[in-house]
């Protein structure tokens, strides 16, 4: 008989917890469904949820955003770019085009798409045109941009890879010297893809309990549930708490065509740094395919210098889990989803604006530990 979520929580709130517990998610859809449930205001106080790195758009490098923006404002192409990517600003005077979204209005042929086989349909729809797909993202949807270039992609249709992996930041917070959470939720559809086993050495290198969540409140809790008490018990492993979806092993399809299509790079994250082996970029071999080999480079190195948030906003501190969204110093005030400042306030897996949508509407100053 399934355990329910009143059942989980009641579990949960007789556990004898003897300090406060940190456990950070790495996953927008976590953040979402754990905000939505209203899930922080029914555990024990002792119980704090931290979200973490869990939004491809919030970290996606300012330069990558910049580049795309001079190819589609210099070039005669159609620039393609998943929906909340149009909407994030790099740090340019209000006076000039920050956006993608702003570089359509200026007339440049900026399309948002939902998923890489509309960006083949939309090339095979317009032959004698390039086709740029600005494809930004973690596992999840860089292997379905895998899939269409082992497939075959459309001769005119490039991409413009700014895919990350998820794991190499979790074990840059976890070889700091303040990770700043005790226990880990795993990201489900990263794990469905990967397999579980990537998570591994978060319990075997740092003892940090750790369990792969599902979306439902159920499955959520059910993994705060068993990394509670394998803290309790100081028996720390690795438990999936969504094996509905998520096999021994995960997608070896998708793994294939990650692996057959792409190799894993150094990469920078927007406002964190370069993370060793954490970014994706096309192999030589498809080089045809490659928007940063196909075309003029609009690459400005400054961008990497000042590719930071913009000033004042602190959504690199909310992606490390280091402060709450509405402790940032412009949350409600500059920056909300109307006029965001921050990557965090734009997409619907940051989590700023995922508070935003919860209700939480006042900010208040960061609590010193």
């Amino acid at each position: 008989m399934a355990v329910s979520a009143r059942q989980w929580l009641e579990r949960i709130h007789a556990l004898d917890l003897e300090r406060k517990v940190r456990i950070m998610n790495v996953c927008g859809g976590h953040e979402r469904a754990i905000t939505l449930a209203g899930l922080r205001g029914a555990l024990p106080e002792a119980v704090e949820l931290i979200p973490g790195p869990g939004c491809p758009v919030c970290v996606c490098p300012e330069e990558d955003v910049y580049q795309a923006m001079q190819l589609a404002l210099n070039e005669d192409i159609v620039l393609l770019a998943f929906g909340d990517m149009l909407r994030v600003p790099v740090n340019l005077p209000k006076r000039e085009i920050r956006t993608l979204e702003q570089a359509r209005a200026a007339g440049a042929d900026v399309r948002p798409i939902a998923s890489p086989t509309e960006a083949a349909r939309v090339a095979r729809d317009n032959p004698n045109t390039p086709v740029v797909f600005f494809a930004a993202g973690f596992e999840t949807t860089t292997a379905p941009v895998a899939a269409l270039l082992r497939e075959g992609a459309p001769d005119n249709l490039s991409v413009l890879l700014s895919g990350r992996l998820t794991w190499p930041a979790v074990a840059m917070l976890l070889d700091s010297e303040d990770a700043g959470f005790h226990a880990l939720i795993a990201p489900g559809h990263v794990s469905t893809v990967m397999g579980p086993e990537e998570w591994e050495f978060v319990v075997r290198d740092h003892h940090i309990p750790s369990a792969v969540a599902g979306f439902t409140p159920e499955s959520l809790l059910a993994a705060m549930y068993s990394t509670l008490r394998q803290l309790q018990e100081d028996r720390c492993f690795l438990d999936n708490c969504y094996p509905e979806v998520v096999k021994p092993g995960g997608n070896r399809s998708a793994q294939h065509c990650l692996h057959e299509t792409l190799d894993v790079v150094d990469a920078n994250w927007r406002g964190v740094g370069q993370i060793p082996a954490s970014g994706f970029a096309l192999k030589p071999a498809l080089a045809t395919h490659d928007a940063r080999l196909q075309f003029p480079s609009y690459e400005d190195p400054a961008r990497k210098r000042i590719g930071d948030m913009p000033q004042g906003c602190d959504c690199s501190r909310v992606v490390l889990g280091k402060i709450y969204p509405n402790e940032c110093k412009l949350y409600g005030l500059a920056c909300t989803p109307r006029s965001p400042i921050g990557p965090c306030m734009v997409s619907d897996e940051g989590a700023c604006r995922i508070w935003w949508a919860g209700g939480v509407r006042e900010r208040r100053e960061p609590v010193v530990a």
